[in-house]
Formats: C-alpha cells, sequence, structure tokens
C-alpha cells in the first residue's frame, strides 16, 4: 500500500481467545462511541472502527505509529483493567495494510466466522461503521477500506453458495436444540429480543416450534418480537416464573452480569420433577452462570459449545470456500490494494 498512514488490525476472536476472556474484553455498545475516540486519540493514530461481537473483538485503525499494535494490546489491558495473568493470556492477532484489509473482507464475507457464512457478521461491521462515523473517528482510509469489505462481502454472497445451510449462530442454536427434543412439541423461552433472538425464532418457526415465550428488558421490544412470531411476551422481572413451563431456553441479552443463575435454576428445578432443562447461552458477556450447568437434569451450553455444532455445517460448505477466497483475492488486486500474483 502508498507510504503515508497505514492501516492496522489488532483482534482476538472465538479460535485464539475462550468466551471466559472474549466476555471480558467485550465493548457494550454504549461505550463504542468513546472507545472509539480514545483509540484515535492514540499518539499517531487518527482513525479508528471498533467491532466487537459475540465471537470477536477488533480494532482498525489509521495511523504512522511503528509500535502501533504495542499500543492497542496496551489500550486493551488498560481499558479493562486486566489482571497480569489475564494479560499474559491475551493472544491477539496482528494484521497490517494489505493483511488487515484480506482479513475484513472475510469478516464481512462471513468467512472467518465460526458458523462458515454466518449472515449476521454483515449487519454487526455495518452497525459498528455506523458507530464509528457518528462518533468522528473515520476518515479517509477507513472509509474506504470498510465500504470496499462490504461491496465484497456481497459479492461473495451473490456469487457462491457459502450461505447455503446453518448461518448463523441463532440457527445453530436451534439445531442442537433440535438434536434433543422435538421442536414441534417442546416450549422456549427467549432470553433478550434482538436480532439474535430473531434469528432463533425464525429457526424455531421454522422447524415447528408452537410456543416461544420472548422476554426482554425492553417490553415493547418483546411485544414487537412475540408478535412477530405469534409467541407470548413477558415483562424481564417475571421470566424467572415461567422458567418451570419450559423445555428450552435461548438467552442472548447485552446484561455485562449473568442474568440466570444457580440458585433461581434449582429452586425451578424442584417444580419440574425430573423432567430436564435446556439452556443456550449465546451471549457475550454470558448470561448463564457457568455453575447451572453443574445441577442435575440441566445442560447448559455457550457460544463456544456451540462449534462442534458449527463444524458440521462447515464442512459441507467447504468446497465454496476456494471460490470464495479468490473473489477475495481478485478483488484485492481491483482495488490496488496487493499486486496480481
Amino acid at each position: 500500500m502508498s507510504s503515508g498512514p497505514r492501516i492496522v488490525c489488532l483482534g482476538i476472536n472465538y479460535r485464539t481467545t475462550p468466551v471466559e476472556l472474549r466476555e471480558r474484553l467485550a465493548f457494550p455498545e454504549a461505550t463504542l462511541p468513546d472507545a472509539n475516540r480514545q483509540v484515535q486519540s492514540l499518539p499517531a493514530f487518527s482513525e479508528s472502527v471498533i467491532v466487537s461481537t459475540c465471537n470477536r473483538v477488533e480494532i482498525y485503525a489509521a495511523h504512522e505509529n511503528e509500535r502501533a499494535h504495542h499500543q492497542l494490546i496496551d489500550y486493551l489491558v488498560k481499558h479493562f483493567q486486566l489482571a497480569p495473568d489475564q494479560a499474559e493470556a491475551l493472544v491477539c492477532y496482528k494484521l497490517d495494510d494489505d493483511e488487515a484489509a484480506r482479513h475484513l473482507f472475510r469478516v464481512v464475507s462471513g468467512l472467518d466466522s465460526m458458523v462458515l457464512g454466518e449472515t449476521e457478521i454483515f449487519g454487526q461491521v455495518k452497525q459498528a461503521y455506523k458507530t464509528a462515523l457518528e462518533s468522528g473517528t473515520t476518515s479517509r482510509l477507513l472509509n474506504k477500506l470498510v465500504q470496499r469489505a462490504f461491496s465484497v462481502g456481497k459479492l461473495v454472497r451473490e456469487k457462491t453458495a457459502i450461505q447455503r445451510g446453518s448461518t448463523s449462530v441463532g440457527s445453530v442454536a436451534v439445531d442442537l436444540a433440535g438434536k434433543i427434543f422435538d421442536l414441534k412439541t417442546c416450549r422456549v423461552m427467549l432470553i433478550g429480543a434482538g436480532e439474535m433472538a430473531r434469528t432463533c425464532a425464525q429457526s424455531l418457526l421454522s422447524r415447528g416450534a408452537q410456543s416461544i415465550i420472548v422476554s426482554n428488558r425492553s417490553h415493547d421490544r418483546a411485544l414487537e418480537l412475540a408478535a412477530e412470531f405469534k409467541g407470548t411476551a413477558m415483562k424481564f422481572d417475571e421470566w424467572e416464573h415461567a422458567l418451570h413451563e419450559v423445555d428450552i431456553v435461548i438467552s442472548s441479552t447485552s446484561a455485562p452480569h449473568f442474568v440466570v443463575k444457580p440458585e433461581l435454576v434449582q429452586k425451578v428445578m424442584r417444580q419440574r420433577r425430573g423432567h430436564p432443562l435446556f439452556l443456550i447461552d449465546i451471549a457475550v458477556p454470558r448470561d448463564i452462570d457457568p455453575a447451572v450447568n453443574d445441577l442435575e437434569d440441566v445442560y447448559v451450553y455457550d457460544i463456544d459449545a456451540l462449534s462442534a455444532i458449527a463444524e458440521d455445517g462447515r464442512r459441507e460448505r467447504e468446497r465454496q470456500l476456494a471460490l470464495c477466497e479468490q473473489l477475495i483475492e481478485e478483488q484485492l488486486v481491483k482495488f490496488g490494494i496487493t499486486t496480481p500474483p
């Protein structure tokens, strides 16, 4: 790439870092504007876009600093007040210029996701970019890079079959539930009413689920999602009263702490008389205390536990991967980011 400001990407994802540490490094949505400005204010940094999802935290920045990677790692350690052992366990990928561009193109295309061909990531990066734009932390370099990434992501999805099958964390969560229950007869509760919950609801209905309860901090949002999928809405401070009636709980809130705790579930299990309870936690930070899994007849799967299910679908789409990678390489040359081989 040309001389002058350079592009850097520093990131962690589900491959490099377990959920226990990823949840410590997740940026709550409300903090992203300030976080982008904090990165932009680092010495010799000029632009910043932060992408924070359940499976990754990535910082894209424009800079003229030889220690860019070190400064970003130091920023993460200080911002999240990591203990020495956590800082030592922090394994980041560090990419510059064309490698950073290639990586972003792959991310937006769903090729770097736990679920190969994942659909949600396109919208998540789009929202991250919108936040950075509104925060005033992007300019010529990152604007051009991200807009090109969106163009490439659309091209990959149009020209290949990479999206065939289950291509979202939500749909994989429902796949997992379907391996254990007959979804046509089971009762499901969704805690959270965001995009992940919507994907779960769509997958549940397509599998014939008859009873869906939606609970969310914003009751209006719960009512809206429940109405869309012919379900029932509950106020957030009341969902626990219906826990004894459901078979499956899928939780995807943005709460910074555990929402489902062992003492609550233990009390509910006394009412269930041995009937198993299946909980899927697709939130980061996690919604469900891992200790809940220690209770008898209770089964908890977090976002990392879904990776084995996702791997089955990945193998079915691997044949499309080479075509996707070829398209990305062609676009890198087209945009002048790399030179022809």
